[in-house]
């Protein structure tokens, strides 16, 4: 089971890290009111990195608990990503 959590966690991870630099390469583009959402979700994002480390290190906490604080940040970092991509077409 935490071998399952730990490969969809890091998945999950990748895509939104591909999403992420795409849009880090798109940036100058971006209004200054995206600008800095951009930078609201760049503290979520070191928030979400840690959060995964201690998913890895952690024996103490429950592996479920972690993981729906995580999975409900990661989802938010997600669709606020859909958000400026779709700024940026537009």
């Amino acid at each position: 089971m935490k071998d399952d959590l730990e490969d969809k966690f890091e998945e999950w991870m990748e895509e939104l890290a591909q999403e992420r630099d795409e849009l880090r390469v798109q940036l100058h583009l971006l209004k200054a009111e995206a600008r800095d959402e951009w930078e609201e979700l760049e503290q979520k994002w070191q928030h979400i990195e840690a959060t995964m480390d201690r998913v890895g290190e952690s024996a103490k906490e429950s592996a479920g608990e972690i993981g729906a604080a995580a999975e409900q940040l990661g989802e938010e970092l997600a669709e606020a990503y859909r958000r400026l991509k779709s700024a940026l077409k537009s």
